[in-house]
């Protein structure tokens, strides 16, 4: 009795290159969340020197508008917990890799 269909088995690993595709798109797929959370990161520095600028145009009296100062503020502000809530995550999801028992 024959079994029609089925493909002869390979060795352990070796899956048509599906294994290095796999790896690539791994590779790509973490070079890209890493370089998102990095342009998170210089986007939070830039708008906290924008409203670091702001505050000292307004402490010298360069400027007398406090929506100006008070945007820049809080786009600031926000920014940062949101960066701070993205490592938290990062974090989490680190320590319950290395919390896997294998």
């Amino acid at each position: 009795m024959s079994i029609t269909g089925l493909s002869p088995i390979q060795s352990f690993g070796e899956t048509n290159g599906v294994t290095s595709t796999a790896k690539a798109e791994n590779n790509t797929g973490f070079e890209a969340l890493f370089q998102s959370a990095l342009s998170l990161v210089k986007e939070t520095d830039e708008l906290t020197n924008k409203a670091e600028e702001e505050e000292i145009k307004y402490a010298i009296g360069q400027s007398d508008n406090v929506h100006d100062l008070q945007a820049a503020q809080q786009k600031a502000n926000l920014s940062l917990q949101y960066t701070i809530a993205v490592r938290t995550a990062v974090v989490d999801a680190y320590k319950e890799i290395m919390n896997l028992q294998f």
